[in-house]
């Protein structure tokens, strides 16, 4: 492909609606993502992402494949319990979509949920300082990001933890710290979901790399962080560059995502 010739699509309008194969394709994408830049945990976690067309119905991946084989008509259909909708020849796991079901119900945004268990994640969820404001990656998720305490395993025999996950994560953040588990983002699209998690995974990377250094950290000013942040305030279609050059890729690499 010449990339001279390629005219990226204009962002989307706000009441702008997707079709459900757009939407299969996008999730399809983003797990073949998660799993390129080695964020994927086996056949473990989840990304999820509303159907269009009303009503609680989601899509999640089939328990058992790993997030390289995952296609746009292998994800699977689940109902807000996690319970298949359509007829499947892989498990689903409902327990693990009792996350996912929380944020999908709770917050009008969440369209898309992502949770990982990376290497640095996890690192970053098990110290008691979150997120430092390391580096100009990291300074962006100033304010967005919530904490989340361990509570064991979600599952269904702790639903209440449900409104406790909610609580945490507010109106208006788009990043969570599950402590000693993982990372969590939401989105209004695939897109947003995956450039907050992308970056989220990036900025855990730098500071457990610097940490590893065992030389002292060097944090900007509080009045630097501030307008860094401010700079790189979220916007309606957030990630829509990033998303179309890593479909692009995919489209290069894997094509096989789309069937």
């Amino acid at each position: 492909m010449d990339v001279n010739t390629v005219v990226p699509p204009a962002p989307p309008s706000i009441d702008h609606i997707q079709s459900e194969q757009d939407v299969r394709e996008d999730l399809a994408a983003a797990y073949r993502l998660i799993a390129h830049f080695g964020m994927q945990d086996t056949v473990y976690t989840h990304l999820s992402v509303r159907l269009p067309g009303g009503g609680n119905r989601f899509l999640v991946n089939p328990y058992g494949l790993l997030f390289e084989e995952i296609t746009a008509s292998s994800l699977v259909e689940v109902d807000a319990f996690g319970e298949p909708a359509q007829a499947t020849a892989w498990p689903v796991n409902p327990a693990g979509f009792v996350i996912h079901s929380a944020l999908h119900m709770g917050r009008a945004d969440a369209h898309c949920v992502m949770h990982t268990h990376t290497l640095a994640g996890m690192t970053v969820a098990a110290q008691q300082g979150g997120l430092l404001p390391l580096n100009q990656i990291s300074m962006e998720f100033l304010g967005q990001v919530a904490l989340h305490e361990y509570e064991g395993v979600a599952d269904d025999d702790n639903l209440s933890e449900r409104e406790r996950l909610l609580r945490d994560f507010g109106d208006s953040k788009h990043c969570m710290i599950l402590r000693n588990h993982g990372l969590l983002t939401i989105g209004h699209t695939v897109a947003e979901a995956f450039y907050w998690m992308y970056y989220m995974e990036q900025a855990c990377r730098i500071q457990v790399a610097a940490q590893s250094t065992g030389a002292p950290l060097s944090l900007p000013s509080e009045a630097v962080q501030q307008r860094t942040m401010a700079q790189m305030e979220p916007s309606l279609n957030k990630g829509w560059l990033v998303w179309q050059a890593m479909r692009r890729k995919m489209d290069r690499e894997q094509p096989d995502y789309r069937n």
